[in-house]
């Protein structure tokens, strides 16, 4: 296996790395040492420096104001931000850049690219994502948010639940049926709304530790116009995968990096605990440290196809599955040493709530707490639960027979 990047990959890398040098303050250690205010002042500044250096959308066409860079450029990128211990932009990013930038390279019109696009980079426009509903999460197919035209107008009924910062959003990309007549996956298309059009309600949802991360949104008899629609009516089922192998793509090469730097707080937390010499801990300690590398190795594949092929498809499940039900036992772990101080708060609380802590955050009980709680025990929910990634890889690898539907109820 030749894991060596070409050498214009890694002219490009040395590039990055005197960028770092030279924007990073002085002994920067990452997010994980400042506040959560502190945080959220570093990342709008840190993303604004993104921008002006032309560091966000660098795979994009430059006529959209992208950097025209291959994507191998970008996996380098990303790996070098995730080594120097900072964010390829914000939380929000992950949704507006990540997901529906990529998506409307792929599907968007000439005129949506020329619209959106410039503002998806300036950070003018923040993006959230419009899929699950309260009886649609992991059956994303079976969504019934409707959307009819009406000349020259979408009038959009329904509600969408679990919107991550659904608050801070200036617009949402959502799937919504548009043909109730037709098996449900060809029914379904990729609309675009601006969060702020009459007709939407965003309601904040409380989680148990206080925070208010997710949002229920609210549409009635919404309008948007009939063009808002990114690649084609009723074929919104391909768009929405397409948006899904991007978001998988980029993090084969960040999540080795990212868990890594966990475990190695994990095996200080064994230390400062007093817990390194117990033969259990020992045990447990090297499982996990066989699971990072096995995600390393299996990043190396993944990366191979995406950038072969453009796109993941089933194996991005692999990952998924793999990360998620690894943080689960990792973090399980960490809150095992902290024996009877977990169940008092002190320390600092994590800035984002999905997989790791950031980088160089202490081993407070509230760091873990958190990550115990919101990101490790969710891991195997959000993006597709387990179980979902496990019959995908049945029926799309395995070749092994689809599960049988439950059959519609009669009516009349």
């Amino acid at each position: 296996m030749d894991l060596s990047f070409p050498p214009e990959a890694e002219a490009f890398r040395a590039q990055v790395r005197e960028f770092l040098a030279a924007n990073l303050p002085p002994g920067w250690q990452g997010l994980g040492t400042l506040d959560r205010d502190d945080a959220e002042a570093f990342s709008i500044s840190w993303r604004r420096t993104l921008c002006e250096h032309g560091l966000i959308g660098i795979t994009w066409p430059v006529e959209y104001g992208g950097g025209g860079r291959s994507k191998l450029d970008q996996v380098v990128l990303a790996q070098e931000m995730a080594r120097a211990r900072v964010a390829l932009g914000r939380v929000s990013d992950t949704t507006t850049v990540k997901m529906l930038g990529n998506t409307l390279v792929n599907w968007g019109t000439e005129e949506q690219k020329r619209r959106y696009i410039p503002r998806i980079i300036s950070g003018d426009d923040v993006w959230v994502q419009g899929y699950s509903e309260p009886e649609s999460g992991s059956d994303l197919a079976s969504i019934r948010l409707r959307a009819e035209l009406d000349g020259h107008e979408w009038v959009i009924n329904g509600q969408k639940t679990w919107t991550s910062r659904g608050m801070d959003g200036t617009g949402i990309f959502l799937l919504a049926r548009t043909d109730p007549t037709v098996p449900k996956h060809r029914g379904i298309t990729f609309l675009l709304c601006q969060i702020d059009a009459p007709g939407v309600e965003v309601r904040p949802i409380t989680t148990l530790t206080g925070d208010a991360e997710f949002c229920e949104v609210f549409f009635t008899d919404a309008r948007i116009p009939a063009e808002n629609v990114v690649g084609p009516v009723n074929g919104g089922w391909n768009v929405a995968n397409s948006l899904l192998g991007h978001e998988r793509g980029e993090e084969a090469a960040t999540n080795p990096i990212f868990f890594r730097a966990e475990l190695d707080r994990i095996i200080d937390l064994a230390r400062e605990s007093g817990c390194i010499d117990d033969r259990v801990v020992r045990d447990r300690l090297a499982w996990c440290h066989t699971k990072v590398e096995t995600m390393r190795f299996l990043g190396y594949r993944i990366l191979t196809q995406y950038l072969r092929q453009g796109h993941l498809g089933a194996v991005a499940s692999i990952s998924k599955l793999f990360w998620s039900e690894y943080h689960q036992e990792a973090v399980d772990l960490a809150i095992s040493m902290l024996g009877a101080n977990a169940m008092i708060r002190t320390g600092r609380r994590p800035y984002k709530h999905f997989r790791s802590d950031e980088p160089g955050a202490d081993n407070s009980s509230n760091s873990w707490i958190d990550v115990f709680l919101l990101n490790a025990r969710s891991g195997t929910v959000y993006a597709g639960t387990s179980e979902i990634q496990r019959n995908i890889l049945a029926e799309s690898i395995l070749g092994l027979p689809k599960e049988p539907q439950a059959k519609e109820p009669q009516t009349g």
